[in-house]
């Protein structure tokens, strides 16, 4: 049943109802994904922003990322890489982590032309516990002397960096699809090929063999996450490289592709109709899904490398003001993490940087953003908290049908060994603004009355009736809000305690619905999410 209430002080007014929806009695075979579902990868220019260094750690990131490994029981795994680390020279003289130049005609948001120095891979020493992948550069360092000497010199100080249980995986080139044809300059010819890809992949990667097992022996040979494209077409193409022989020396142990679902420039991007539309992100990452299953069969081949998204956020070129950096962004999050993993992605590494619109949190203050948590980390939090403990107890995600209204959806756990059903999310997209132009800045005077949608799920016999449910919200004034979140009433703002949790008195805690005759009901308002819990 889905009721719509008008919310206008203490009144509600009900509209319409629809019928009950079903929980799937069992698990999805392929939704169980990887622990640390949910992860980051880091701009590689930005990484000693986000990471500080020897003489100076970013608590404030690692109060974050904690946050998310206390939720998951694992902490999430960290990609160092993007555009910029195909960019990035070495210079052994230098003293600085990384000097970087920004051309504006080229990307306003982050340095075209970069040198870094042996101090950049002391970022790597700040955050205990978690692990990484170091991006190569493909990008000048496969036709060029000076990258192909950056590649010689930066591994063996890489692989130091990464010792003691650190490594993630490895990275050579980052979207090498669009070299050939990239907006911020080509650094292949027009003839760039799925044949020359691979054959400057199997060079460069033989080199990175060769000085790893050099200087670091202890680490083994080195596996990668591969191959990192952008589109899933021209100018090359996944199942292509792979026919000519990508994975020959079998050192590819997670297939990495990228993702976003529109651009911040793109006509008629909108919250609502891009970001806050169940039926624009399936068609996003089910082209992906058909990409990897023309390969391996389906995402549920054990044989083939796991499905991963290497890096994706909402809208590239770093996002737009008021879409990607708002509430509804972070409901698109939830929506985006949870849909990747019902359909066999393994994990998901959100793309960030400094500066960037869609950020999950600004790590240092600059001339053109302040430091400071941003609102799709909430909804990285609600999704941590659906998959919550994966590692000792895994979970099996699956979406669940909500029918045709493109603007909410639904998302069942199931535990993978007992297929008990463990929680429900429950997304409701439509938009509630309450700004000018949904811009998250100027209040608008008498904004609209806020409905709230009520959902029904038939979860018996799963869950006996009488049994207490707990439900945890994730809210804030409307969609386009960029301040002012909560998920379940924790705050983890900057200016509150440097991003630990801390509990706001003002927000309902501790809300529980019961099962009755075999169903679980729950209201949502609009622009809001709730997580249920059948079980600790």
């Amino acid at each position: 049943m889905v009721r719509i209430v008008f919310l206008a002080g203490s009144l509600a007014i009900t509209a319409a109802s629809t019928d009950t929806y079903n929980v799937p009695a069992k698990m999805n075979k392929i939704g169980q994904p990887l622990d640390s579902f949910v992860s980051y990868s880091i701009e590689f220019a930005s990484f000693p922003d986000f990471a500080g260094n020897d003489t100076l750690r970013n608590d404030f990131s690692y109060n974050l990322l904690k946050n998310l490994g206390d939720m998951m029981g694992t902490s999430p795994y960290i990609r160092v890489g993007g555009n910029t680390q195909d960019y990035a020279l070495f210079n052994g003289s230098q003293k600085e982590a990384l000097i970087g130049v920004v051309d504006p005609s080229r990307s306003p948001d982050y340095p075209t032309t970069i040198t870094i120095g042996p101090s950049y891979f002391e970022s790597y020493n700040t955050w205990p516990g978690f692990k990484y992948s170091h991006g190569f550069n493909l990008g000048l360092g496969g036709n060029r002397s000076a990258g192909w000497q950056t590649l010689v010199e930066t591994v063996p100080l890489a692989c130091k960096a990464l010792g003691n249980g650190k490594l993630y995986t490895w990275e050579y080139g980052n979207e090498p699809d669009l070299y050939s044809v990239s907006a911020q300059g080509p650094v292949r010819p027009s003839s760039w090929k799925e044949s020359s890809y691979v054959r400057q992949w199997l060079n460069g990667t033989k080199e990175i063999r060769a000085r790893v097992k050099e200087s670091c022996p202890d680490l083994g040979d080195p596996q990668y996450m591969a191959p990192s494209f952008a589109s899933l077409a021209d100018p090359l193409n996944e199942a292509k490289t792979w026919q000519a022989g990508l994975n020959v020396n079998k050192d590819i142990e997670l297939f990495s592709t990228h993702n976003y679902i529109s651009g911040a420039a793109s006509p008629g991007v909108t919250l609502q109709g891009t970001l806050m539309n169940f039926g624009v992100t399936k068609a996003s990452v089910d082209n992906h899904v058909k990409s990897y299953s023309r390969i391996f069969g389906s995402t549920g081949n054990a044989s083939a490398p796991p499905l991963i998204f290497g890096e994706t956020n909402s809208l590239y070129n770093q996002g737009r003001p008021g879409l990607s950096n708002t509430f509804g962004a972070a409901l698109w999050g939830i929506n985006f993490n949870l849909y990747s993993a019902s359909v066999g992605f393994k994990r998901m590494h959100m793309h960030q940087g400094t500066n960037y619109r869609y950020q999950a949190w600004q790590p240092v203050d600059t001339d053109k953003a302040t430091k400071g948590t941003k609102a799709p980390y909430y909804g990285s939090m609600a999704v941590a908290a659906m998959l919550r403990n994966s590692a000792t107890r895994p979970v099996s995600v699956s979406n669940v049908a909500l029918g045709t209204d493109q603007h909410e959806a639904a998302y069942a756990a199931h535990f993978a060994k007992s297929e008990q059903l463990a929680r429900l999310l429950v997304i409701n997209m439509h938009r509630y603004n309450t700004t000018v132009d949904g811009a998250g800045l100027v209040p608008v005077s008498n904004p609209a009355v806020r409905a709230a949608r009520t959902y029904s799920f038939r979860v018996g016999p799963q869950v006996a009736d009488g049994q207490f449910v707990r439900v945890q919200r994730l809210l804030a004034n409307g969609s386009d809000a960029i301040t002012g979140i909560t998920y379940d009433g924790w705050s983890y703002n900057w200016e509150l305690d440097a991003g630990r949790p801390v509990r706001l008195h003002n927000v309902t805690t501790g809300e529980t619905t019961v099962v009755s005759n075999g169903q679980v009901t729950v209201s949502l308002p609009d622009s809001s999410a709730a997580l249920l819990s059948f079980t600790k």
